[in-house]
């Protein structure tokens, strides 16, 4: 009996997962390697950089954490309910995925910067978002809520209604059961989309550009201090560069170890 050759789909599919793998990875390879370990983990040392991994961990946290507070009961709700404009509604909550990061800027500040619809309540209430932190964290929030919101909306989808129904018969409550048996259930999923929306949060530039500025120490995260030094002195920017990709690839890693996905 002769051996089947593979075809010719099975070939190109074959060089296809080369090349996206070579034009993937020799970027990362790229930052690594260009400076010495030794040197970039040195150029670390420098109140610069600090403060904006200090920030940049700050502010992801804030914007995480109101992500997660306001958009898991949304997603459960769009999970689980039928309404009229639900589709209209899902759009408007997906639309910060496809807008450019100069659109997303701008648009925060047409609706919350001085001049904006709800700018001078804002200010007025000490909670203006142009060149604050707090706009660090507007800008944060609103690109990287839909990563959250699909995840977890998928998530809830998911979900076996017999389960809430179930606990429901049982005496629990509305939030009772949403508490104790939909979060629980829907926990990978959560997480993941925690995960993927801290990571775009903490990549976060075009926007927070726009509303904020770069200024050290008040809205100069991480990524606006590689742009800053990117022209000045260029090995600064590798090392901020390096550690980003390293908590980024910590973070998917992490993920896909507590969801499973990485066992064989």
């Amino acid at each position: 009996m002769t051996s089947r050759r593979p075809g010719w789909f099975v070939a190109a599919t074959v060089l296809g997962l080369a090349f996206a793998l070579a034009f993937l990875f020799l970027p990362i390879v790229g930052i690594l390697a260009d400076v010495p370990p030794g040197e970039l983990v040195s150029r670390l040392d420098d109140g610069t950089s600090l403060d904006a991994l200090r920030l940049s961990l700050e502010t992801t946290a804030i914007s995480l954490g109101i992500i997660v507070a306001v958009g898991t009961p949304v997603a459960c709700l769009l999970a689980t309910r039928r309404f009229r404009g639900r589709a209209l509604v899902e759009t408007l909550l997906e639309l910060p995925l496809v807008l450019p990061p100069a659109v997303a800027g701008i648009g925060l500040l047409a609706a919350f910067g001085p001049q904006g619809l709800l700018g001078s309540a804002l200010d007025d209430a000490g909670l203006g978002i142009a060149l604050t932190t707090g706009g660090v964290v507007a800008a944060q929030t609103f690109v990287a809520s839909p990563f959250y919101l699909r995840q977890a909306q998928a998530a809830f989808g998911a979900l076996d209604p017999a389960l809430a129904e179930a606990s429901r018969t049982l005496g629990a409550g509305e939030a009772a059961t949403f508490g104790r048996v939909v979060v629980p259930g829907a926990a990978g999923g959560l997480v993941t989309g925690a995960a993927l929306a801290w990571g775009r949060a903490l990549g976060e530039f075009g926007a927070t550009l726009i509303v904020a500025g770069s200024f050290r120490g008040i809205s100069q995260t991480a990524p606006l201090a590689i742009f800053a030094s990117f022209s000045s002195d260029f090995t600064a920017a590798l090392a901020l560069s390096a550690v980003l990709l390293a908590v980024s690839g910590a973070l998917l890693l992490g993920v896909k170890l507590l969801t499973g996905e990485a066992a064989p």
